[in-house]
């Protein structure tokens, strides 16, 4: 199924003989050790090369369920956190596979993404199809262990997971929609423990949208020649030689959206603490950014699961040690 062609309407190179690492993918990890070469297209697809993915999917999901224990003046929600791991590498999979569907032409002419498996046609769309429903079914079945507002919640999520891939051909900032769509869990954690919204997740909300802009922004600075060329958008085209100014602004009102949701939710001097960090993590990213070198973007944008695992483990440590 998966050395098919993908037929006459695709364009792209018909090499077979794509490098054994995609660009930007982290390599020698142990599943693709393990799995026959025959997976490896499918296990590209989902972005399992790649699980800085899926960490920037689930943060704001831990972020969010732990605001809530906070509220709430009790422990972590372990299952919950558990649930959201298992849920946020599964669909980062499905929207992985369903934006190189829609994104298989320009892929095939961007230096980074030509290798990919629908652009490289390594596998068919119908097989892209097929397993995007698979990775759905998964993800619909973490989604009913939740409680009726939160399902209601998740499904709400799909309209904007499905606008973003066509963003890019209108906007110069589709990172907007990406954004909406990856901070969609500082909602959806808080609703799984508490079965309703309030202010505090939708400040926090808030703040992953922008966080998301802003991290995105510097992993689009490694296309911005080939994305003029192909004729699509990105903040990173938008802001041009103030790439830096553009990212720190960003950055300045993530924060303060985040400490405004703390605030909302009561949270203390550990989780302050822990936002204090955050904040001077992102500083550093913004000093650091070169528009002129993808490599050190890549970097960067990589060291965005260090910045949100600071944040959650100051309301980890807010949580643990007001409760003992």
């Amino acid at each position: 199924m998966t050395q098919q062609s993908i037929g006459p309407e695709a364009s792209g190179p018909r090499d077979r003989s794509a490098p054994a690492t995609l660009p930007d993918s982290v390599a020698g990890q142990l599943i693709f050790r393990l799995a026959p070469a025959s997976w490896h297209p499918l296990l590209q697809l989902a972005r399992l090369d790649r699980p800085i993915g899926w960490w920037l999917l689930l943060l704001p999901c831990w972020w969010s369920s732990a605001l809530a224990s906070l509220y709430q003046g009790v422990p972590l929600h372990g299952r919950d956190l558990l649930m959201f791991f298992v849920g946020a590498v599964v669909m980062r999979g499905a929207g992985s596979t369903y934006n190189d569907i829609v994104d298989r032409h320009i892929d095939a002419m961007v230096e980074r993404t030509k290798w990919r498996p629908l652009a490289s046609g390594r596998i068919s769309v119908a097989a892209a199809a097929f397993f995007l429903a698979a990775q759905c079914l998964a993800g619909l079945a973490v989604l009913l262990s939740f409680n009726g507002f939160t399902i209601l919640l998740g499904f709400s999520s799909l309209g904007v997971v499905g606008l973003y891939p066509f963003m890019k051909r209108i906007s110069s900032w589709p990172q907007a929609v990406l954004g909406a769509a990856f901070a969609w869990g500082a909602l959806v954690g808080w609703a799984a423990a508490l079965g309703s919204l309030a202010l505090a997740p939708i400040l926090l909300y808030c703040g992953a949208i922008l966080w998301t802009i802003g991290f995105d922004t510097i992993y689009a600075v490694q296309d911005i020649e080939d994305d003029a060329l192909a004729g699509i958008g990105s903040t990173a085209r938008a802001f041009g030689g103030r790439v830096r100014l553009g990212v720190g602004c960003l950055y300045a009102l993530a924060v303060f959206c985040v400490a405004a949701a703390f605030f909302a939710a009561g949270a203390g001097r550990w989780a302050q603490g822990g936002l204090g960090l955050f904040a001077l993590h992102l500083a550093w990213q913004v000093t650091q950014i070169d528009p002129n070198n993808g490599t050190l973007a890549l970097r960067l944008f990589r060291s965005n699961r260090d910045a949100g695992l600071i944040l959650f483990a100051g309301l980890a440590a807010e949580i643990f040690l007001t409760q003992r």
